[in-house]
This record gives structure tokens, sequence and C-alpha cells, in this order.
């Protein structure tokens, strides 16, 4: 599988973009992208930054875009050779792969439009189902380099539709990583957090990100997408994020912060989503769009999993489970309690914290009642259509 382009000089573009960020990550960021750039003659990459993006840390250069320019122009004339010479061979299956090469040259050259047009030539000329999904995962990955989330969102139900029709194990698998980090990206937690916890154990997508990459995706949206007990089971007991804990530093935030909410420690939780949201969420180009809804609906979770065991209970004491002030948590709860994301009161005056969580069992009843009357009318309805028929028989 071809890793064109690199996912990770896009993560590098939006570092450049975030003046919020630490000035020692943006010089790391503004050096890779620079020697990127200039060894890999990517003109049309180069280009892109200065005229669509303006980044004042990749400073402008005529001459030195003159020569890449001409370096890409040679390059593709020499692969549009070897097509040629396939074209006069009759070999259809060489002129389809070296159309591919094109195509993935211009996307590692940061070409967008041209690459895609000229993979989706490829995809008409290429007979076999798995090449045509291996074009198309690399079309997804244009996409995702430019932060093009329609154009991938259709890649990847074109991808489906083939992998139903004959997609092998390894491309089912590749799919999962996929599909995954797209849901992360457009805020469907759930969704990303069943298919890159499924992908975990059959990982193989390295030209998307390293495995510990998803790996911590994975427990960044299971944190926010699973109840406490699948949590328990899938993630923090998960032989994948285990193994991992005592060889990449970057995981121990999230394990804390899982362990923490499991165990509630709830004032240890706090202090841990704090640090995911600084070191994994901010300074994550698919993540930071994301990171205050994030953070606020991991506060939800919390408060709501400590009021299920309280019918009542002060709110002193809650924001000393918490590690906040009084006043903090006051105001927190009033942004959930009006919206029904917390089933309770505050009764400011007396300090108390009331819940009132619905009656699963009556709404239950209630149910089955109006079920019941949908049931009969029907039955109602049917008796009458039967009885109407006799008639006319006897008529």
């Amino acid at each position: 599988m071809s890793s064109v382009p690199d996912l990770s000089l896009a993560q590098d573009i939006f570092v450049l973009q975030s003046p919020n960020l630490p000035r020692a990550l943006q010089d790391e960021s503004q050096k890779r992208l620079i020697t990127a750039i200039e060894t890999g003659n990517k003109a049309p990459l180069y280009y892109y930054l200065h005229t669509s993006l303006d980044l004042p840390q990749i400073p402008w250069d005529e001459e030195k875009y003159q020569v890449m320019i001409a370096k890409n122009s040679e390059d593709v004339k020499a692969l549009e050779k070897t097509i040629a010479e396939a074209e006069e061979a009759g070999g259809e299956m060489e002129i389809a792969e070296g159309w591919v090469k094109v195509g993935e040259y211009l996307a590692g050259v940061g070409d967008k439009e041209k690459a895609t047009f000229t993979l989706r030539k490829a995809y008409d000329l290429t007979p076999g189902v798995g090449a045509k999904i291996d074009i198309l995962f690399t079309i997804i990955r244009v996409g995702m380099f430019f932060d093009d989330k329609s154009a991938v969102g259709r890649e990847l139900e074109n991808v489906k539709v083939l992998i139903d029709r004959g997609g092998d194990w390894d491309r089912r698998n590749r799919l999962k990583t996929y599909d995954g980090l797209y849901s992360l990206s457009i805020r469907k937690f759930s969704e990303a957090a069943d298919m890159l916890l499924d992908s975990l154990s059959t990982f193989t997508s390295t030209e998307l990100c390293t495995y510990e990459e998803v790996v911590q995706y994975a427990v960044l949206a299971a944190g926010v997408a699973l109840g406490r007990v699948p949590l328990k089971t899938k993630v923090i007991d998960s032989p994948e994020v285990l193994s991992l804990l005592s060889t990449t530093p970057s995981i121990e935030p999230l394990a804390r912060m899982t362990n923490s909410l499991y165990l509630c420690d709830y004032a240890s939780f706090f202090k841990a989503l704090v640090e995911v949201d600084e070191s994994h969420l901010k300074v994550n180009r698919s993540l930071a769009p994301h990171a205050k809804y994030y953070v606020k609906e991991m506060r939800r979770k919390g408060y709501s999993q400590l009021l299920e065991s309280y019918r009542a209970l002060s709110l002193k004491s809650m924001a000393e489970a918490f590690g906040v002030s009084v006043e903090f948590l006051d105001n927190d709860l009033s942004q959930f309690i009006p919206q029904k994301k917390i089933n309770c009161v505050i009764d400011r005056v007396n300090g108390i914290i009331e819940t009132n969580r619905p009656d699963n069992k009556n709404a239950q009843y209630q149910l089955l009642i109006k079920q019941g009357d949908i049931l009969l009318t029907r039955l109602q309805k049917y008796g009458t259509a039967v009885r109407m028929s006799g008639s006319e028989r006897v008529a």
C-alpha cells in the first residue's frame, strides 16, 4: 500500500496555523515541512502553502519554486513515457498501473486536483476490485491531507460498496481504520470507538498513522463514547492498550483519565482530563476542532456517574470530590441541567443537588400500554374488514 501523501506533513501545517501552540513545536514542524518540500520537490504543496494559506513560516522563493516545477514536469513525463510504451505493447494492466504511479506521484508532491483526476482515470482503467479499493484509499488520503471531509466521506461509501462485492480480509480491516479516523474527525465518537477498537488487533494501516497513534485515538473515542462497564473491558483491560503503557509515555494521560473515571476518583479524573486536552486534543488537527466539546462532554459524564449513586448530596461535597470550587461546579452544572443532559436540580439556598432520574419502569409500562392500544386498533380494523368481506360473499 502506497503511503502518499505524507499525512504527518498535514499535521505540521496545522501546527504552523496554530499560534497558540508551543514555539518549540512550531519550530520542529517548520523544519520538517521545509525539508520535506525541498527534498521531495513538492512544488504544488509549496505553492498551496504560499497562495492558499499564506504561512509566514514558509518563506516564498520564486527561483526555488521554478526549479521544483521543472523537476516535477520531468518526473511526470518519464512516468507517462512508461505508459505510452505499455499502450504500444497492449498491456492493459500495465497502463492502469502506470496511471496509478502518476497519480501517486502527484499526490506525493501535493497536487490535489491533478492527483485526484489521474487516480480516477486509473480507477476506470483498473479491472480488479482489490486494486480499485487501493486507488480509492489513496484518493481518501489526499482528501484527508487537505481536510476535505465531504470528499473523504463520499469515497468511503464507494469503498464500502466495493468491499461488499469482494474485498479481502486486509482491505476490510484497513477500512475500519479509515472509517474510524474519519468518524473521529466529524465528531462521531461512538462509531469511531467501535471501528478503531475493532481494528487494533489487526492494524496494518501504517500509511495513515502509527499503531501507537491509532491506540490513542481509540482510547480517546472510547473514553467519551462507552459506558463504565464496556470501558473497563474494551479499554482499561485491553491487551493492546496495556502493552503500550510501559513504552509509550503519551498513552499515560489517557490511561489515567479512563482509569480514574472507572474507579470514581473524580479529582484525578479532572486533572487527567486537563492534561489530555493539552497533550492530545489541542495539538491534533483532527481533534482540535472538537476539543471544547470533548472536555465538556467528559465533565458531564463524570458528573452523571457520581450522581447515579445519590438521591441528593451537597454542592460542597460534590465540588470536593472533583477538586473544584462550589462556584465552578454550580456554573458548570447549570450548562447541562436546562438541556436535560444531567437529571438533577440545584437548591442553591440550601446548597443541595437533588437527582430526578426518570423512572425507567414507569416509562416501559407507558410504552407497553401505547403499543397495546396500537395493536388493539389494528385488530379491530382487521376484524371489521373480515366481517365486511363475509357480508359481500353472502350477498
